[in-house]
C-alpha cells in the first residue's frame, strides 16, 4: 500500500454541521479498517489533513466522495515518499 496525504479546505455552515455525525461514523470505520492513519481538523483555518493507505489516488478519491461532507470540500491529494514518527516505531523497552 502507498501513503497519501489529503489536504481539505471547507466552509462550515448549518448543513455542513448536520452532516458531521454521519461523516465521523464513516471516518471511524475507515480508521478501524486501516485505510486512514491520521485524521486532523482545525477550525481556525477550516482545514482537514488525512493520511490514507491506498493503491492509488483514484482509490483515495473514491473514499473521499463517499463522505456525506464531500460536496462541501475542495482538496489536494499528494503521494507521500516517506512517513515516519513515533507511532510507526516499536515501543521503547523499559527495564524494571
Amino acid at each position: 500500500m502507498r501513503k497519501f496525504q489529503v489536504t481539505i479546505q471547507f466552509e462550515m455552515n448549518d448543513e455542513f454541521a448536520a452532516l458531521v455525525p454521519p461523516h465521523r461514523t464513516y471516518i471511524n470505520k475507515l480508521i478501524e479498517q486501516g485505510v486512514i492513519d491520521h485524521y486532523v481538523v482545525t477550525m481556525e483555518t477550516q482545514r482537514v489533513w488525512i493520511t490514507f493507505s491506498a493503491e492509488d489516488k483514484k482509490s483515495v478519491e473514491k473514499y473521499l466522495r463517499r463522505s456525506p461532507l464531500s460536496k462541501y470540500w475542495s482538496y489536494e491529494i499528494d503521494e507521500l515518499f516517506m512517513v515516519d514518527g513515533l507511532h510507526y516505531r516499536l515501543p521503547v523497552v523499559q527495564l524494571n
